[in-house]
């Protein structure tokens, strides 16, 4: 084979590869800016109030969410604890929530699933800390699907379905020292 035989076909073989590379599907994640999870009862990286804990009511917060972008079909709400002794706990799984502005004090949005949690519950398990001060995550998730699972999903099943669907994501941090 000449030179420029070889060299025509890595070209070739380039352009191919090149080609392949763009017309790949990515999933198109919107900033976590965009996308905005707030809870009337705390702020951002701030003391969640004893109410929604074990130490209270051990009820969820309210919810605001703004920025739901168009092609969201259902939303994901994941509560976990990353500083949990025995690794990450996880208080509260709800997904195919409809794409809604509010989620409500001690409320599920209809049509919801609420999965599996650490406790072994299909509910909320507000924040209780063994000792010190924990970070609890609040992950906001917006799908361009609904998850065909039921109520005996756990995290892993929920996070492994949503996988190149997740349209946006945010986060709300709250605070706990029992």
């Amino acid at each position: 084979m000449s030179i420029k035989l070889r060299l025509v076909w890595i070209y070739s073989l380039f352009i191919v590869i090149f080609f392949i590379g763009c017309t790949e599907k990515q999933d198109e994640v919107i900033p976590m800016s965009e996308l905005e999870l707030t809870s009337s009862a705390f702020e951002n990286e701030a003391d969640i109030p004893d109410k929604y804990t074990c130490m209270g009511e051990d009820i969820n917060p309210p919810f605001d969410i703004r920025g739901i972008p168009e092609g969201t079909r259902s939303l994901v709400l994941i509560i976990d604890d990353p500083d949990a002794p025995m690794g990450n706990w996880d208080h509260w799984i709800v997904f195919n929530i409809k794409p809604v502005s509010r989620i409500e004090e001690n409320s599920v949005p209809g049509g919801a699933v609420q999965g599996v949690n650490d406790f072994g519950r299909t509910d909320y398990g507000g924040p209780c800390p063994p000792q010190g001060t924990h970070r609890y995550m609040f992950k906001l998730y917006a799908l361009g699907t609904i998850l065909n699972l039921d109520s005996s999903a756990k995290k892993i099943d929920v996070e492994t379905a949503m996988k190149g669907h997740i349209i946006a994501e945010t986060k709300l941090v709250g605070l706990y020292t029992k």
